[in-house]
């Protein structure tokens, strides 16, 4: 007899969503949290604005230096000395690089994981993301293809609430919105200006997971909508935007059919070999050291991209000597981030007289426009441009200074400064990876990841190319002063979209999953974080987890149902 009908480990964007549909299904389901248990009510205390706090809210660096070197430099904007709660300590959660490489595993260890923490840019993927591998020859095809997703794009948007404006893109099909964020007069007037000098592209609001005409389920959840006041990254008092400790888990709860079990950090999945499939999942109390075995028909790995990869690899029998589900010797391998570091800005004038109310979530959005309907370009794939306006004062945010005439300068009509930051496609590639460390351990007894991860002569070409598009559209805007500095690549993982390690395909000798999100190797096995990508598009993926979980879930049932799990 089995403890559980499902087990899903992790709490984040994807296991909220995993644990809903397998519990408003009727099953019972065990959610493993390794992190401490947050509440809204009690850890979202802290509203004040920064400049109401000492230092401006801001980490001393020794304090950086030792505990958050990579936390801090992947999110700056997001770790602040009332916040700095919900990212690890990089010194309590060691991992490895190999030489000439570098990773910036940014994380959150908590109920709800980095979903409470992302930074809400949310769009779908095209049908032309689906179809590129085999196109090209690149990495594995995708063995489902947009039509097979719609239906559960559509099914998670109506329940997490995405504002956004449709646009007819068929590179960038619209969501089922919300009314979007207005633009800026800035806005306007550069969409006017770059879609008449460049027929193609298009500048739209920026699609965000923050609702903004409150549903009745949503509102049944204790969510309402957005407030527009930008201390999302301090956890939203109003559960305006999504996360599965905003949404997806108190849908769970209210089914009463789930159960969370915080501090329970995973060492290894069993498998029965007489069976074939999995039996349950092996933890160590974070705070005890205790170890416990939970059992279950099912079992989905939420954990994230590269925590889900460590415990496959972790998890070796007889068997699987290489790591469950990894006869194609493909766990850890295909590790994507997206790319950036190609960002242009500049003033644009004509609207000095005019301020903004209110801080939105989201600025503007370019969807991709190069190598859709045909290849033309240096490099392959593409990317888009996630965008702000903001008006400078008549200083121009140029003027050094201090006291009552600094601020005054400040406050007094002067240009706009619009900026724009390419997003880009990383490819799969099987020498980006993470394995185990052969002896280091972490203090809870688990090897230490060891990254092996670059970008690749194509996103270094992309943004040279992302960099010039974005002059020469600020330079058809009208704008000045523009400030393009030389690109610098991202690190991967600094972008925190990290993908790729169990990736679907459809054949079992170069895939670890299958359309289902399954492994091929073992059929109660389900990954629906980031691992199952079996390329990253330029878009943010998270609407992606979301729904290929859903879609998961339901499948998975229907299996339970029909007795075959």
């Amino acid at each position: 007899m089995t403890d559980f009908d499902a087990i899903v480990v992790g709490s984040g964007m994807s296991g909220g969503w995993s644990a809903k549909e397998l519990s408003e299904r009727g099953l019972k389901v065990l959610v493993l949290e390794r992190g401490r248990k947050i509440e809204p009510e009690k850890d979202y205390t802290d509203q004040m604005a920064p400049w109401q706090r000492p230092n401006l809210d801001r980490i001393p660096q020794d304090e950086i230096a030792k505990h958050y070197p990579k936390q801090y430099g992947g999110v700056a904007y997001a770790i602040k000395a009332t916040t700095k709660q919900f990212w690890v300590k990089d010194d309590e959660h060691p991992y490895e690089e190999t030489t000439g490489t570098s990773y910036d595993w940014l994380r959150g260890y908590h109920t709800g994981g980095r979903s409470i923490m992302w930074s809400r840019q949310t769009y779908r993927l095209g049908p032309q993301d689906f179809t590129a591998n085999r196109l090209e020859g690149i990495g594995v095809d995708w063995p489902i293809r947009y039509q097979d997703i719609a239906p559960w794009y559509e099914h998670v948007e109506r329940f997490a609430g995405i504002s956004g404006s449709a646009e007819g893109l068929p590179q960038l099909p619209d969501s089922i919105f919300q009314p979007a964020f207005e633009l800026t007069c800035a806005e306007k007037e550069f969409k006017a200006r770059v879609e008449a000098a460049f027929p193609g592209r298009n500048v739209i609001p920026a699609r965000v997971g923050h609702i903004t005409q409150v549903t009745e389920e949503q509102r049944a959840l204790g969510r309402s909508n957005c407030q527009a006041r930008d201390l999302c990254n301090h956890g939203c008092v109003f559960k305006a935007y999504f996360s599965s400790l905003n949404a997806t888990l108190p849908a769970a709860a209210r089914s009463g059919n789930c159960t969370i079990v915080h501090n329970a950090i995973v060492k290894s999945v069993d498998y029965n070999a007489q069976t074939g499939r999995v039996s349950g999942v092996r933890v160590v109390d974070a705070e005890t050291n205790e170890q416990r075995l939970y059992t279950a028909r099912l079992v989905f790995l939420n954990a994230s991209t590269i925590a889900s990869a460590l415990i496959l690899l972790q998890s070796r029998s007889d068997a699987f000597p290489d790591g469950l589900a990894n006869r194609s010797g493909q766990v850890g391998r295909n590790l994507m981030d997206h790319v950036s570091g190609a960002n242009a800005s500049g003033l644009i004038g004509g609207f000095d007289n005019k301020t903004v109310f209110g801080r939105r979530p989201g600025g503007i959005y370019i969807p991709r426009y190069a190598n859709i309907a045909r290849q033309d370009k240096p490099y392959k794939r593409g990317f888009g441009f996630q965008g702000w306006s903001a008006p400078t004062g008549n200083a121009g945010g140029r003027i050094p200074g201090i006291g009552r005439a600094f601020k005054e300068s400040h406050r007094r009509p002067g240009p706009w400064r619009i900026g724009i930051g390419a997003f880009g496609e990383q490819l799969p590639n099987p020498d980006n990876r993470v394995t185990l460390h052969p002896s280091r351990r972490d203090r809870w007894g688990n090897p230490l990841a060891v990254f092996n991860c670059s970008m690749g002569e194509n996103e270094r070409t992309m943004l040279q190319e992302a960099r010039k598009d974005a002059i020469a559209m600020l330079e058809a805007a009208g704008c000045t002063n523009i400030a393009a500095g030389p690109v610098f690549l991202t690190k991967p993982g600094n972008r925190i979209h990290e993908m790729g390690s169990a990736r679907m395909g459809r054949d079992p000798a170069t895939s670890v999953l299958n359309g289902w999100c399954q492994a091929h190797d073992v059929p109660n096995l389900f990954i629906t974080d980031g691992s199952f990508m079996a390329s990253s598009a330029c878009q943010n993926p998270s609407l992606s987890y979301m729904a290929f979980s859903a879609r998961a879930a339901h499948y998975a049932a229907d299996l339970v149902e029909a007795g075959r799990a």
